[in-house]
């Protein structure tokens, strides 16, 4: 399998605590490499002028120049991802076209999914150029963090995933991976048109379905509930 080019990152953040946690977090992902961080906008406009970035982990609330006003500026800017302790700032992130907004203090799993996010948007554009959707392709994968470590899983091996309270199952045609992190979470990481939610505490894979029925959704030898909130979309989808 091909080397994955890494995403380039830039941190900019005036608290040095909250850069710390983001610095180790991008270190704690393979499919991240630290550029470089920035304790305000004005060195981080003088920065990109000298190195280029894919990805920005922005601070909104910044003396001199906010994060929103710095993004702005930027005629040809990398992807954002703003992180702020102040969530009234989401709405106007968002009307900015970022990718994902953090609301500090940042958790691990959060930041992963906003990351994925980033990855598979950033795969999309490649894609739509060529006229080829992003589910089909065979390099499409998404990072799972479990025995503390990051594990790699390509989308077309997940069978279906199945939540347990605070964690869930990532059940593949290879391995059963469990991670901390919410069924939800995992549901906004995965392409729509490769997986469905069948259930509250289940998500399943449209190309491993074997059969199904009203209720139940066959996937090998295991069955998997439909649930009745679930039910009218599933079957929409499916038929």
């Amino acid at each position: 399998m091909p080397d994955v080019q890494k995403i380039r990152c830039l941190v900019v953040d005036d608290e040095p605590p909250a850069r710390e946690i983001m610095k180790q977090y991008i270190a704690d992902t393979p499919m991240l490499q630290l550029e470089g961080e920035c304790g305000n906008a004005i060195h981080a406009i003088a920065f990109l002028q000298q190195h280029p970035v894919d990805l920005i982990f922005l601070d909104i609330r910044m003396p001199q120049l906010s994060g929103t006003d710095f993004l702005k500026t930027l005629q040809h800017a990398p992807k954002i991802i703003f992180t702020t302790a102040h969530a009234e700032y989401a709405l106007e992130g968002y009307e900015l076209d970022v990718v994902d907004y953090l609301l500090k203090p940042v958790r691990f799993d959060r930041f992963l999914k906003a990351v994925n996010k980033a990855y598979q948007h950033n795969n999309m554009k490649t894609t739509q150029e060529k006229n080829i959707p992003e589910y089909e392709k065979k390099e499409a994968f998404v990072y799972f963090r479990a025995d503390r470590k990051m594990i790699k899983v390509m989308l077309e091996d997940i069978l279906y995933i199945e939540s347990m309270k605070d964690y869930v199952k990532v059940i593949t045609a290879h391995e059963t991976i469990i991670t901390k992190q919410s069924i939800s979470s995992v549901e906004a990481m995965l392409p729509e048109q490769q997986f469905i939610r069948s259930h509250r505490s289940f998500i399943v894979s449209l190309n491993s379905i074997r059969s199904f029925t009203s209720e139940l959704i066959q996937i090998g030898k295991t069955e998997i509930p439909i649930g009745k909130l679930y039910r009218s979309e599933v079957l929409k989808t499916l038929q």
